[in-house]
């Protein structure tokens, strides 16, 4: 990076601010902060669930909505950053439905024309009940290959008056020692599953959230599988569930469909015999085998990262303790996504994803200084006094309602 000299001042100054501090509290930076500096006046919210920018999004939409006095609208596509009219994201497509333009409105552009008309010269429309809150769920499709050669997982444009969905439930997933994910509390004093987290082996980027990262990484919709498209593979055709330092969990096939709809929180029983390490979580769509994917399709939806040193506080980092049993938060990003019958929900658990996360180097130095590493000795804790577990938003899909 000494080629582009400016880019490379940008990222190290950012990359060394590792606590959060008045670096980070810019107006600029952190909206949440400055809510209140804000002028009362109608603002449109427009991202997708495979844009890096979810979580931003749905805070700033929560924050801004305070005052209860501002409009203010919401809408979420399926694809990636800035594609208002694609119908697809990485492997996965979604349907002609997909696409703002012809869905919910005639077009994105007619969509902004309105929006400006109404609020900026007052120009009431004949119909004012558009919806504040509109949604693409994704999922539904026939699950098999298109002619494009991508997975037909569907979805449609669902509406609502607030965010989170009112009529959304919290359901809770606990992890188990045999691998799966269940309703069910653990009862017995299962032994953590402990794994070696070696920063020079991470585990490799396979789609997710993500932006302006070709041809490094590309965001969008694509089967956990190591694939040579993908930086940092080195298993080309092994799912990245066969590695030693990922934990798979997910439930039965599910008997009926199951939307989830809002935040996805995974909290981690955990511990690390060195200074430093991260845990990760990536929620993911299973499908089960077909003529189209012999081998099934790990769908990945949504993925997290905690960095452990913040455990007390992201101002103030303390090292780890060999031993102690520390409780984490991971918190990805939110998404909409309706699970078939026959699918499964997975949760896979580990410390790496990268390049879209810096890697530890489990010493406890500080970030983007560090220049050694060691391979530090994760444990992941799923018995009766210790149970980790997932909490996703669940919504009868009946109980949706979808734009017409």
């Amino acid at each position: 990076m000494r080629w582009v000299p400016d880019y490379e001042a940008y990222l190290l100054e950012q990359w060394r601010h590792g606590t959060f501090d008045d670096y980070w509290r810019q107006v600029g930076l952190y909206a949440a902060g400055h809510y209140d500096r804000f002028p009362d006046i109608p603002v449109a919210f427009l991202s997708s669930w495979y844009d890096c920018y979810v979580s931003c999004t749905f805070d700033n939409y929560a924050g801004l909505s305070r005052l209860g006095t501002r409009h203010l609208d919401l809408i979420m596509g399926p694809g990636l950053h800035g594609n208002r009219n694609t119908s697809f994201a990485g492997d996965v497509s979604f349907g002609p439905q997909a696409a703002i333009g012809g869905n919910i409105t005639p077009s994105w552009l007619d969509f902004r024309r309105h929006w400006f008309d109404r609020w900026l010269k007052g120009i009431q429309p004949a119909e004012s009940t558009e919806p504040l809150v509109r949604l693409f769920l994704m999922g539904g499709g026939t699950g098999r290959r298109d002619e494009n050669g991508r997975l037909d997982h569907g979805g449609a444009w669902i509406e609502s008056s607030q965010w989170p969905l009112p009529q959304s439930e919290e359901w809770r997933f606990y992890l188990h020692a045999d691998g799966r994910l269940s309703q069910s509390r653990p009862t017995s004093a299962a032994a953590p599953l402990v794994y070696d987290f070696d920063p020079d082996d991470p585990v490799p980027t396979i789609g997710g959230a993500l932006t302006s990262g070709r041809p490094v990484f590309e965001g969008g919709g694509f089967d956990q599988r190591e694939d040579e498209r993908f930086y940092g593979v080195s298993r080309i055709g092994l799912p990245l569930s066969a590695r030693a330092d990922v934990l798979s969990f997910e439930t039965e096939a599910l008997e009926a469909d199951m939307a989830i709809v809002g935040p996805v929180t995974m909290r981690l029983f955990a511990s690390t015999d060195g200074p430093d390490t991260d845990f990760t979580a990536k929620l993911i769509d299973v499908y089960p085998p077909s003529e189209d994917y012999p081998t099934g399709f790990a769908l990945i939806l949504t993925d997290g990262i905690f960095r452990c040193r913040y455990r007390k506080s992201f101002e103030q980092p303390e090292p780890c303790m060999p031993g102690e049993v520390m409780e984490i938060t991971i918190e990805p990003f939110a998404t909409a996504n309706l699970f078939k019958a026959g699918h499964r929900i997975r949760v896979d658990i580990s410390s790496s994803n990268f390049p879209k996360y810096d890697v530890n180097p489990n010493t406890g130095a500080p970030e983007g200084l560090g220049r050694t590493r060691r391979v530090a000795r994760n444990a992941v804790f799923c018995d009766s006094t210790r149970p980790s577990s997932l909490t996703l938003h669940v919504v009868p899909p009946e109980r949706l309602t979808y734009v017409s």
